[in-house]
């Protein structure tokens, strides 16, 4: 084993473990079942709260959607790295592709969808973060 990655925790709050995906069909189906939480332009979230100490991801990136497996993947890869990086609670989150985002004529991908991409992602994720208690007003 690689002497750094000796001493790194599996289960630290930036990685994307199997434990913090949604994989089995089931999952995926339970939290489908209800109704999406929040929507954007290209995405739809679904989310439920689980019995778990930690937060879990699905992502659904439709062929019809985004025709190009290029920008599905990076679809993909936005959302894993902003559900990373948010301060999610025990939930079970499925962002969901919902609208095209590009076709097969135009570029696979680029900076103005990749942007895109981010700042709706971010805002579907961003609805769900663990919100820090604010200080209580303090009486005179």
């Amino acid at each position: 084993m690689h002497p750094i990655a000796a001493g790194v925790s599996e289960e630290r709050s930036h990685s994307y473990a199997r434990t913090r995906r949604i994989v089995k069909t089931d999952d995926f189906s339970s939290v489908f079942r209800l109704r999406p939480v929040q929507r954007t332009a290209h995405f739809v979230l679904y989310a439920r709260s689980n019995q778990l100490d930690r937060a879990r991801l699905g992502v659904v990136a439709a062929k019809r959607f985004a025709p190009r497996a290029v920008t599905r993947n990076t679809i993909k890869r936005v959302t894993r790295e902003l559900f990373r990086q948010s301060n999610l609670p025990a939930i079970d989150c499925i962002v969901r592709l919902s609208q095209p985002v590009n076709s097969k004529a135009g570029p696979a991908t680029s900076s103005s969808l990749k942007a895109t991409l981010r700042r709706e992602l971010a805002q579907l994720l961003g609805s769900q973060t663990v919100k820090s208690p604010s200080p209580a007003p303090e009486s005179r």
